[in-house]
């Protein structure tokens, strides 16, 4: 069993058509999401996501990825060594 790991993963929104499929995803990783915070940047017309995750590192890189697939999402992890 892999050992839980900190991350935070920050998420740039361009396409807001794509917030159901954000949210489905957050959702169903919900056990895992510590907290959330989105930022909507009216001036540049993206939104800004920031979840910070305790989960295994496989974990954490499932949800980024299948986040950064979406069109017009941009999706990075930054995990903790502990």
């Amino acid at each position: 069993m892999s050992e839980n790991r900190l991350a935070v993963i920050s998420i740039i929104v361009e396409n807001r058509q794509a917030s159901a499929e954000i949210n489905g995803f957050l959702s169903a990783f919900g056990d895992c999401i510590v907290g959330r915070m989105g930022i909507p940047y009216k001036e540049k017309n993206v939104s800004v996501i920031c979840i910070v995750v305790d989960a295994p590192a496989e974990t954490i890189n499932t949800l980024t990825g299948k986040l950064g697939m979406l069109n017009g999402v941009t999706a990075k992890t930054l995990m903790s060594k502990v």
